[in-house]
């Protein structure tokens, strides 16, 4: 009999979009159903990006090089000296989306069985990622009542064995919304320096930071070596088809050997790479109006969860998502029912449980992600949802 592979068995449906199903059954029936169970934002795509792609003029859609186009890359390392990140067009491999530059990143400095620490929650795909690797993700907790601060230096020094290769984060953070602080960033710094680390950062929220300021992997001294940038176009210019991202880091190794899975894959998506060059050309200004809508998004959001009874969710400084802890025993449950059973108004809500983004089983049981990017007439009535739906559920 013909079976697939541990690893097909292993790897974990996303807790992101394992609900569709009923979200489509829900809308078939007439139910209204608001997303906020996925980071996919409604502000339109720049028009100038979108118009650069309708203006290409090409009479065959080449491959490009497998570290993308060489006007990309250097018009990137434009962007990147903007906010202070000192690299060349030759530091940057251009990738199918984020998505792909955590792969490239995982397959080339880590082997099967080679151990990642990763604070928890954590962006879900991580794990994923980190199964088609046969890497092992050890995770080690931040609470909600910190606010998902970065753990105690002491908690990575004791998941620390001679098998981790790598630490990643995600700043601001996803799903959590947590900025660190720089003082956070140089206390990862002097961990991955001690002890012979990879830091990855995924710094695919970069723009959208609504307390402090934003403090690069890049911008840390002294740890050229340990550190590989991820990033992405999707959520800072709404492009998430575009599926265009970069890895970036001045470690000339590991570039050697990214460049070498990229060429396996053969070249990132011709026409997002001309929307993405087009991009880098967007005023400076372009995001002061984008990040004030999120953050009026995220004062919404916050006061009205904590508004309600039993409901606890501490404020964001950065990305579009929170997580809030409630009065049910499980999330996953209740966020099934919502879809399945519940309605007000013809109205209902979708969330992602926040179950799928802890590595440690049993976590999260009671908290949800919610991704701000609805307007606030939208998010407004999806609060009223839920505030009518806590209320029968425990009922």
């Amino acid at each position: 009999m013909l079976s697939i592979s541990k690893r097909g068995h292993e790897m974990p449906p996303s807790p992101i979009r394992k609900l569709v199903p009923f979200a489509e059954a829900a809308k078939k029936r007439g139910t209204k159903v608001y997303h906020l169970n996925i980071g996919q934002p409604d502000i339109e795509t720049p028009p100038q990006i979108l118009a650069a792609v309708r203006n290409s003029d090409f009479k065959i859609l080449e491959y490009s090089h497998s570290a993308g186009n060489e006007s990309y890359r250097k018009k990137l390392a434009e962007y990147y000296s903007r906010v202070s990140v000192d690299v060349t067009a030759e530091q940057i491999i251009i990738t199918t989306g984020g998505s792909e530059a955590i792969v490239f990143a995982m397959m080339a400095c880590m082997d099967a069985g080679d151990e990642v620490i990763i604070p928890e929650p954590f962006y879900a795909n991580y794990n994923g990622f980190a199964i088609e690797a046969g890497v092992i993700v050890k995770p080690i907790t931040s609470s909600i009542e910190t606010g998902f601060a970065l753990p105690p230096i002491e908690d990575f020094e004791k998941a620390i064995t001679s098998k981790t290769k790598a630490i990643i984060i995600c700043n601001p953070n996803n799903p959590t919304g947590y900025l660190y602080s720089k003082e956070e960033m140089e206390l990862l710094k002097q961990i991955i320096v001690k002890h012979n680390l990879f830091l990855f950062s995924d710094e695919a929220y970069r723009e959208f930071c609504y307390e402090g300021t934003h403090t690069s992997a890049m911008h840390l001294t002294g740890a050229d070596d340990n550190v590989i940038l991820m990033d992405t176009i999707s959520k800072r210019y709404s492009a998430c088809g575009g599926r265009i991202g970069a890895l970036v880091t001045k470690n000339k190794e590991v570039l050697n050997s990214v460049l070498k899975f990229a060429q396996a894959r053969l070249s990132p998506p011709g026409f997002a790479q001309i929307l993405a060059e087009a991009a880098v050309d967007l005023p400076l200004n372009y995001f002061d109006d984008i990040k004030a809508e999120y953050k009026k998004r995220r004062d919404t959001i916050v006061k009205r969860l904590n508004a309600m009874p039993g409901v606890f969710c501490p404020n964001p400084g950065g990305a579009f998502y929170a997580i809030a802890k409630l009065p049910v025993a499980d999330a996953d449950k209740f966020c099934q029912w919502l879809l399945e059973s519940f309605e007000f108004n013809k109205q209902t809500l979708m969330l992602a449980p926040a179950s799928g983004f802890y590595g440690t089983p049993g976590l999260g049981k009671q908290e949800v992600r919610l991704a701000y990017v609805l307007n606030i007439t939208d998010i407004n009535a999806a609060m009223d949802c839920l505030e009518k739906a806590l209320e029968a559920y425990n009922e």
